[in-house]
């Protein structure tokens, strides 16, 4: 069975207050989830949950909390999804990832749905805790290597973030190359991760999706995916055997009020289609 796990962590900038309690509301969206489009029945109170309980005004307690908590699921579990949230959680699972592929002899790889590349430059002094905009960055210097990284839907970087990636020879699959041909390129994403030496994490930020289908994120960047897209990408990595951690953020079910649900309902279909 997949395990689920809510990590109600933000530290967007100011940005992203409101995505603490996405993991909550998708998991009450998917109440209204019968079954997913695989023909496997949803019911949500035979979920196998966990919260890691943060305070988000503890930033170095929280990391440690993440790390320490992910690790021993990552250890335990075959599979498990990560429902932020926003980016910045990404930071200290990633590091548990890698850790625990280290103790298992498997070569940790990493593909990033995402609208942003996450890349900058780090706050001194906030090292051990990035925000949101710069956990890549932070996971790659802190030893993640960047040849296993693939970046997926970038539309926006900023220069620094440009050099940054140009740097460290970060591979990227623009979103116009998807659209050109989305079986082909999701094949080659899929050959990128697999391999029976190696172990996959999926990072799924909302906003890789164009803002006309998910409106509730602190960062709109026109012209992205449509949900069907993303959606069809989803069911074809997660057929991959080596797929051993998802994590989804930043959607902001506060925000999502005004457009009725429509993010976090997609946040819940993408979770069912998971599981």
């Amino acid at each position: 069975m997949v395990f689920i796990v809510k990590v109600p962590g933000i530290n967007g900038l100011g940005k992203t207050k409101g995505c603490e309690k996405a993991g909550n509301a998708i998991l009450e969206s998917l109440k209204e989830i019968y079954s997913n489009e695989q023909g496997k029945p949803i019911d949500v109170k035979l979920l196998d949950l966990e919260e890691i309980h943060l305070d988000n005004s503890n930033l170095e307690l929280s990391n440690k909390l993440i790390y320490e908590n992910a690790i021993k699921i990552l250890s335990d579990k075959p599979k498990t999804i990560f429902l932020g949230g926003d980016h910045s959680i990404s930071y200290s699972l990633a590091r548990a990832f890698l850790d625990s592929c280290k103790d298992n002899s498997k070569e940790p790889v990493l593909i990033i749905f995402d609208a942003h590349a996450d890349c900058m430059p780090l706050v001194k002094g906030s090292e051990s805790y990035p925000t949101h905009e710069a956990w890549l960055r932070g996971l790659i210097e802190t030893g993640f290597n960047p040849k296993n990284i693939l970046l997926v839907g970038i539309r926006n970087l900023d220069a620094r973030e440009f050099e940054f990636i140009n740097e460290k020879h970060i591979r990227i699959v623009h979103t116009n190359q998807l659209l050109n041909d989305l079986d082909d390129t999701c094949d080659i994403m899929m050959e990128f991760a697999f391999s029976q030496d190696k172990e996959l994490y999926l990072s799924l930020d909302i906003d890789v999706v164009d803002p006309a289908f998910a409106p509730a994120t602190g960062y709109l960047e026109p012209g992205g995916l449509t949900s069907r897209q993303f959606i069809y990408l989803i069911q074809r990595i997660n057929k991959m055997k080596n797929l051993k951690a998802v994590d989804l953020v930043e959607i902001n079910p506060v925000l999502d009020e005004k457009h009725g649900m429509i993010t976090t309902k997609l946040g819940a279909k993408i979770l069912s289609e998971l599981l």
